[in-house]
């Protein structure tokens, strides 16, 4: 009798941890206040503003975006895992959201992965281009390496298919291939998406951390790798956003750990294909630099400094964001954050601090074209 009920007890214990699962809802909330100068302001020809102003607002996100979600995973046994991923985008100042592609806009995924094989993941994410996340010292914040691609590296993918492989004597590889779900293999439906896709190496130790990263952005309309023109002389209000929309990426990036100092640098050279009648002013090529320090000056604080740099062609001109900043720490979750930040323009470049479409329009808060932009905020953000 007592064998029978230790056997049934070792069966049902193998049951439970055969089944063993788990669901964590998390969160973040990014809110402040901003003042920002050359904000354009009138409509004139092509829509373009006809002057500018300052501006304070009331913000959420520029630190990081504000979003909530839920991941889980279930063990199905034999080093196997099934898991999720649930995440939206919100406003904190006035509670709306997500911005689009639905509730769950960030992340809707569902996969496998096994420790010695990797993970396998489907659904919608962000796509990889966001990969330059680690090695951005303001992390891409709202006045970072976005800015100067007007936001060509933080969007989101949707039909994607992606693996990410263990780490292997401190490599690691990431892959994704999203789907158009046209009858046109890179897409031929201007209210979907283009084929995307794209592949990441990447080496760490403990002195250093170095990644490679290619990606592309199809066309939803006609599958090309050219987002078409952003209006006459580049100065209207934008549809379309040329090379910042569809377009190849090539970045090499390094991170560099001293002790309290964090270095960091990155170049992306981004290339369009099949521009046909392109104005000038209209870019078809971009170089995009950066190169900052991190000091972590205490557990708690840290100071943070970077120069973010676009060269573009076509007479679109170069442009410059120097910026400072840092965090400091309340508690685990909770930080307050500071960053002042301007963006210097040649005569021929409008490139602001957020990272907007192309175009001088009053709807884009970019400058006028040759204009600088400065500005300043502070916050608060909590995670749980």
């Amino acid at each position: 009798m007592k064998k029978a009920l230790l056997a049934a007890a070792l069966m049902s214990a193998g049951v439970v941890a055969h089944a063993q699962s788990s669901v964590t809802l998390y969160g973040r909330l990014d809110a402040g206040l901003e003042y920002m100068s050359g904000v354009p302001t009138g409509v004139g020809a092509n829509g373009q503003a006809t002057g500018s102003t300052n501006r304070f607002k009331a913000e959420s996100g520029d630190w990081g975006t504000s979003l909530w979600g839920m991941k889980g995973v279930e063990d199905i046994g034999g080093g196997n895992k099934v898991l999720f991923q649930l995440e939206g985008s919100f406003n904190t100042m006035n509670g709306t959201g997500p911005g689009g592609g639905g509730l769950f806009n960030r992340w809707a995924t569902v996969g496998l992965s096994n420790d010695a094989y990797g993970t396998f993941t489907m659904g919608r994410m962000l796509f990889i281009s966001n990969g330059v996340w680690d090695f951005d010292p303001f992390g891409q914040s709202n006045w970072s390496s976005a800015s100067m691609v007007r936001g060509r590296n933080w969007p989101q993918s949707s039909n994607n298919f992606a693996y990410q492989s263990p780490k292997i004597a401190g490599f690691d590889f990431y892959g994704q291939y999203a789907l158009s779900n046209a009858t046109n293999w890179n897409g031929n439906n201007p209210n979907g998406q283009g084929r995307e896709a794209g592949a990441q190496l990447t080496y760490t130790n403990s002195l250093f951390q170095v990644r490679g990263l290619y990606d592309e952005i199809r066309n939803p309309a006609n599958g090309g790798l050219w987002g078409g023109p952003v209006g006459a002389n580049g100065n209207a209000a934008n549809t379309s956003n040329g090379v910042f929309a569809a377009s190849r990426e090539y970045s090499a990036l390094v991170n560099v750990f001293l002790g309290q100092f964090k270095i960091q640098g990155a170049y992306q050279a981004v290339r369009s294909a099949g521009a046909t009648g392109v104005a000038p002013g209209q870019p078809t090529t971009l170089d995009h630099e950066w190169g900052g320090v991190t000091w972590q000056a205490t557990p708690a604080a840290a100071l943070i400094a970077a120069v973010y740099h676009v060269n573009a062609n076509n007479g679109a001109g170069n442009a410059t964001i120097y910026t400072v900043g840092g965090s400091y720490n309340l508690s685990k979750r909770t930080l307050l954050d500071l960053q002042v930040a301007t963006a210097r323009n040649s005569k021929t470049a409008n490139f602001g601090l957020n990272a907007d479409n192309a175009g001088s329009s009053a709807a884009t808060d970019n400058p006028l074209v040759g204009h600088q932009q400065s500005g300043v905020y502070a916050g608060i953000q909590h995670s749980f």
